[in-house]
């Protein structure tokens, strides 16, 4: 642990079943329960968790994954149930592509290929 340095990403989640189907499916994810309302998620780059709420609190923040093949990460976030908010763009870098997941949560993909 670092000082001053993130070190843990908590998201919300409607129905904890269910985003962890999809993070897991799409991304390989695995997860530990703590309890009904809360789960931790691994394997993702960045400490993390899911915590249950009734309704999912969208804000500023964008979480931003990356996949060296930024179509086949589209086609998985599709095919698991996530809504594609913005198709693949441009930008200085590379490109990527936004996503709403099972419970609201807005994420993105990008990628340097």
């Amino acid at each position: 642990m670092e000082n001053n340095k993130i070190n843990f990403v908590e998201l919300q989640a409607t129905d904890l079943k269910e985003i962890k189907k999809f993070y897991g499916n799409t991304f390989g994810w695995s997860f530990t329960d703590y309890g009904d309302t809360y789960c931790d998620f691994h394997n993702a780059g960045i400490s993390g968790g899911f915590a249950k709420v009734e309704h999912v609190d969208t804000g500023g923040t964008l979480v931003v994954l990356y996949h060296d093949d930024l179509s086949l990460a589209l086609k998985n976030v599709k095919k698991n149930g996530g809504e594609i908010s913005e198709e693949i763009f441009s930008f200085p870098g590379g490109r990527r592509f936004e996503f709403i997941d099972p419970s609201g949560n807005k994420l993105a993909i990008w990628s340097d290929k």
